[in-house]
């Protein structure tokens, strides 16, 4: 078993799909946020560190050949960031990663984020994680793709992510290739809850909310096939029957939430459904006492488990081979 350490581990999107290879075991999962760990343990053996990451010290994680992280990324500059990062422990979260990173060296890295990593900052930041990496041991070893949900995860949600993979040994960088796309198959229809009634919180109703938001809803939302939005002050439309990118907002009523035509009217999804469209399980459990807001959250900042899975199938395959 290949052993993994998850830092900003959240509800564990990027756990599962490495436990799904069956060949890996989380050792060590850090998550600062009370309420996304509450969420992973009710779904996994590993209890979660949840201090700050400043404060785990190297001594303290076990021994590991995997790092995983989907890490927080705040603006900074090459010029500026190892000021702010070493003297007043305000600094951009990934260079927590490379403390661990740079000292233990895993056999691999994995890193998820968001697309616009890219090009933010002229491109500098995404130079910059990349120096880190090879400074590290893992120079020419590198590989990295933006990857969408629905063309690399059979999952019926438009979510460009850059996933990053580096390794240690120049035999397991050449066993390795990022997956390739496959077709979608999974539909909306498959993933939501059209033709069952969930709790009436989540209709849209005549005189529910103030202004004109029912009647622009229902004059608009006339197709039971694709999935709507509702942005502040017109509703969009979906034009290809796929979810738009879920957000760490969308519970909070004013902006992007995701809405379907139903039997039994007009709904946003319920938390759930949000995991669902993000290739959780359906035996994934969510808990009972945690606001709508926190769950939406949790669902709009995790990850698309499927992707996660397909590489990690590609990063156990290439340890194998090695092996």
């Amino acid at each position: 078993m290949y052993k993994v350490c998850s830092l900003f581990a959240g509800v564990g999107g990027i756990d599962l799909g490495f436990l799904q290879t069956n060949e890996c075991e989380v050792v060590y999962a850090n998550e600062f946020d009370k309420y996304a760990v509450t969420t992973y343990e009710k779904n996994f053996k590993t209890k979660v560190d949840c201090r700050d990451i400043h404060e785990v010290k190297l001594e303290e994680i076990p021994e590991f050949d995997i790092m995983v992280g989907g890490f927080p990324c705040t603006s900074f500059s090459v010029a500026g960031y190892r000021k702010g990062f070493e003297d007043d422990r305000t600094g951009d979260l990934f260079f927590e990663m490379e403390r661990i990173f740079k000292v233990r060296k895993p056999r691999v890295i994995f890193l998820e984020n968001v697309k616009n990593l890219v090009g933010h900052d002229n491109g500098n930041t995404f130079r910059t994680i990349i120096k880190c990496l090879e400074e590290a041991g893992y120079k020419d070893k590198i590989r990295y793709n933006v990857l969408n949900a629905c063309e690399y995860g059979d999952v019926p949600q438009n979510r460009e992510r850059i996933y990053i993979v580096a390794f240690r040994e120049k035999e397991d960088y050449d066993n390795f290739q990022m997956p390739l796309p496959i077709q979608l198959n999974t539909t909306i229809k498959k993933v939501f809850n059209f033709d069952g009634k969930v709790d009436e919180k989540y209709y849209y109703t005549e005189g529910k909310f103030k202004g004109d938001i029912y009647k622009q809803l229902s004059e608009e939302m006339n197709d039971d096939n694709t999935v709507y939005q509702w942005r502040r002050k017109y509703v969009r439309k979906n034009q290809s029957n796929l979810v738009p990118t879920l957000t760490a907002n969308m519970g909070e009523g004013g902006h992007n939430v995701p809405l379907i035509k139903t039997k039994y009217g007009i709904r946003k999804l319920t938390p759930i459904e949000c995991f669902y469209a993000q290739g959780y399980p359906q035996n994934y459990v969510l808990p009972d006492n945690m606001s709508d807001a926190r769950l939406y959250k949790q669902a709009g900042n995790s990850v698309v488990v499927p992707v996660i899975n397909r590489i990690a199938n590609n990063i156990v395959s290439a340890l194998d081979s090695t092996n």
